[in-house]
């Protein structure tokens, strides 16, 4: 198991590999596994790949992001603006229906709601939007609203963690109450925490998925 400083130095190198952030501006903390970023960035696209980067590496148990977006002077955008180009960005997305998802802008947050089928979809859209010029975050309220029965979503989902070998799928519990779904467990790394999360909100009849896995 690795200990702070080991965990420290795989994250700086992490950040330091991936291309779309900006590793000087990231400052990293690390207590007991739990890990903590903090320094600001130009965009929130870009504070989003640093989350996603430090996620990759494994040993982590907790993770903190208390980055800050302070966009430059050239990619300031008003509400207005970023609303519509908003608006056009989901308008070019195959996978949503018109009109299923809704765009509110307010001090360079975008915050999205409305109702889809599935779980892409919801991806769908939020990635559509998170690298808009000007945007500072983003809010998803997008429900799911299935129109099949939930009444074999616990063996689908099993099946599916058996098929794409997440860490031992017998360490992950799946508990279904309804159409929600809770996973517990343990597996060894961020990566099969997160392929179980995606194998739970890719089966048909999920509106909703509790991530109770731990990283040991």
């Amino acid at each position: 198991m690795k200990n702070d400083t080991q965990l420290k130095n795989d994250i700086l190198s992490e950040l330091d590999w991936e291309p779309s952030i900006n590793a000087n501006q990231i400052g990293v903390e690390v207590k007991d596994g739990v890990v903590t970023l903090a320094g600001h960035v130009d965009s929130y696209a870009e504070k989003w790949n640093a989350e996603k980067a430090v996620e990759r590496v494994s040993g982590i148990r907790a993770l903190a992001v208390e980055i800050a977006v302070k966009l430059p002077g050239s990619s300031k955008r008003s509400d207005t603006e970023i609303a519509h180009a908003a608006e056009s960005a989901l308008k070019w997305q195959t996978f949503l229906p018109e009109g299923a998802v809704k765009i509110m802008v307010e001090s360079g947050w975008i915050t999205l709601s409305g109702r889809v089928e599935w779980e892409y979809q919801r991806q769908a859209a939020t990635s559509a939007v998170r690298h808009l010029l000007g945007v500072k975050g983003l809010n998803d309220e997008i429900a799911i609203t299935a129109k099949l029965s939930a009444s074999n979503v616990k063996t689908n989902i099993e099946s599916a963690l058996k098929r794409r070998a997440v860490a031992d799928g017998q360490k992950i519990s799946v508990t279904v109450d309804g159409s929600d779904v809770t996973l517990t467990g343990e597996v060894d790394t961020w990566t099969e925490r997160e392929q179980a999360w995606n194998s739970a909100w890719g089966t048909a009849g999920v509106e909703k998925v509790v991530n109770n896995i731990t990283v040991v």
